[in-house]
């Protein structure tokens, strides 16, 4: 067989479902192996949309997604998708093409130094340099790309090369688990919890997995704590457990924060510093900050943990939770009041007779509508701050977002992925105008492979997140306005149904029948940010934190 075979049976054996991609010429032999293997290719429109359907796989599955581009544009392509999941920690695998290294008729012709290139934004980066190579190069990528801090790799395959004729077979598989933290150290951190008066369990991106979640709320309902979580932590825990403090969308001064300030221990699992800080710790404040996460701190001025536990989080927690049994000195009344601020500021229905809708309107419409199994997806924007404070996530992963990369594009994909992946959920783009027309063409995607995706495309002709900047710096608006096509007109123009909220209460109403209707739907909902400087820079600074 040739070495273009020999890495496609390297990827069955990796246990590979699916490529998301665009191959070029120089992938020709590699494509004709897929043919023939029983992994799916997944053919998208742009390279960049593959890479984020392929991070999401990572991020859903805990393997890596495996996404393919040609040389030279097709590589540079998927850049930004590699950056996302490499700052995420998401395992991703990337192959691009190459022309032929032994001998070459056509000079530097769409060269690029692909490899050299990747350097900054993969755990590794490797270039195949002779067929017999590919069974150990496919399994140590897959080790890299798995391990903590998960990421990307990438293998560049050069045409040659994938025709070359070898004679060897696949590495199996080998089965690795995160090794136990310091006994010593879990008993000093629960010792330091049992301790304290105002305890917090802060739940980051390192906790939302499946194999983690159980032991956290095992943790929370022994000990009592009471936890909030990062953005990307959040859905960890159901919001809705009577101990959750919701989500630290703000770096500070948010009601939430009020509960921060004065905790004198909070234990931060599963958190990395990529991600927005969800406080900013001081060296003065008195309080004991625990890390627990399967590898060490990076320390930075607003991170500085005192104390780390390092190995498996699920038994790390699970270790604590036994030692400490119910908090001892813990006095619940304030953070009991101060959830009961967070109840009545941030969740409060925002449901409203204005329209166009404003964010917290449209929170609550998305929230009441959508099924407590549904995944919903966010792009990057101003109402992915609204979502990522206001909307209770009730599970691992039914809110994705990024707080790391925080790119523009990568919504559309993602759900898209999470449809492909799980025929049978109901799935759910939100985007803001700017980032849905990044990847919108990825609309025929979803129309070609017949899943059920509903997109919501959040209309302000413009960008908005940028605009509150600017008006926060007390600056006028400038070169931050666009037009926009009839988003109905243009879902249609690809096979998808369009609709468009008109009324008050119609988002809420349109994404129940779409959800509930088989095929693509996009709807178009104006949105009114004119709440954004009342809510998040008036009411914040006048609120009164509990004594």
């Amino acid at each position: 067989m040739n070495a273009a075979t020999l890495f496609v049976r390297c990827l069955e054996a990796e246990g590979v479902d699916h490529i998301f991609g665009i191959p070029g010429e120089e992938n020709l032999a590699f494509l004709e192996a897929l043919r023939t293997s029983s992994i799916r290719l997944v053919l998208t429109r742009h390279e960049q949309a593959a890479g984020f359907m392929a991070a999401t796989y990572g991020r859903l599955t805990g393997r890596p997604g495996v996404c393919l581009s040609t040389l030279g544009p097709g590589a540079t392509n998927l850049v930004t998708a590699v950056a996302y999941a490499r700052l995420g920690g998401m395992p991703l695998i990337v192959i691009t093409g190459q022309k032929p290294i032994k001998h070459s008729k056509q000079g530097r012709f769409q060269i690029l130094d692909v490899v050299r290139m990747m350097e900054p934004i993969t755990k590794s980066t490797r270039q195949v340099a002779s067929g017999s190579a590919i069974p150990s190069l496919v399994r140590e990528a897959f080790r890299l790309a798995a391990k903590e801090k998960p990421g990307p790799v990438h293998i560049e395959l050069p045409e040659d090369i994938a025709a070359e004729e070898v004679a060897t077979t696949p590495h199996t598989p080998s089965l690795v688990r995160p090794a136990q933290a310091d006994p010593e150290l879990v008993g000093e951190a629960a010792r330091r919890i049992r301790k304290a008066k105002r305890p917090l369990l802060l739940m980051a991106a390192g906790a939302n997995r499946h194999d983690v979640c159980g032991h956290l709320r095992r943790f929370i309902d022994t000990t009592g704590m009471f936890f909030f979580s990062t953005q990307m932590g959040k859905g960890a825990v159901d919001q809705r457990h009577p101990r959750s403090l919701g989500t630290a969308a703000l770096s500070d001064h948010d009601y939430l924060h009020c509960a921060i300030e004065r905790a004198d221990c909070i234990v931060n699992v599963g958190h990395d510093v990529v991600e927005k800080p969800p406080f900013f710790m001081h060296r003065d404040d008195g309080r004991t900050v625990i890390h627990v996460n399967v590898f060490p701190a990076q320390v930075d001025d607003v991170y500085f943990p005192q104390l780390e536990v390092v190995g498996d989080i699920g038994e790390s927690l699970q270790l604590m939770a036994d030692i400490v049994g119910r908090c001892p000195g813990a006095d619940d009344d304030y953070l009991r009041r101060i959830k009961e601020h967070i109840d009545a500021h941030v969740y409060a229905t925002g449901l409203t007779n204005s329209f166009p809708p404003t964010p917290q309107s449209i929170v609550s419409e998305v929230r009441e509508a959508m099924p407590e199994n549904g995944v919903l997806a966010l792009d990057n924007g101003m109402y992915k701050l609204w979502f990522a404070r206001n909307y209770r996530a009730y599970a691992p992963n039914t809110l994705l977002l990024d707080n790391a990369l925080a790119t523009m594009g990568a919504g559309l994909p993602s759900a898209l992925a999470v449809a492909l992946l799980r025929p049978g959920t109901p799935v759910a783009a939100l985007c803001g105008d700017g980032g849905f027309m990044m990847n919108s063409q990825e609309l025929e995607t979803a129309v070609r492979l017949g899943v059920d995706l509903t997109v919501m495309v959040l209309r302000d002709d413009g960008y908005g997140m940028i605009k509150w900047k600017q008006a926060g710096m007390e600056l006028p608006v400038h070169g931050l306005d666009f037009g926009n096509p009839d988003f109905v007109r243009y879902a249609e123009s690809y096979g998808a149904t369009g609709h468009r909220v008109s009324a008050p209460d119609g988002l809420r109403q349109t994404l129940r029948r779409c959800l509930a209707t088989p095929g693509v739907h996009l709807i178009e909902v104006p949105v009114d940010y004119s709440e954004n400087e009342k809510v998040f820079i008036e009411e914040l600074r006048s609120k009164t934190c509990l004594l």
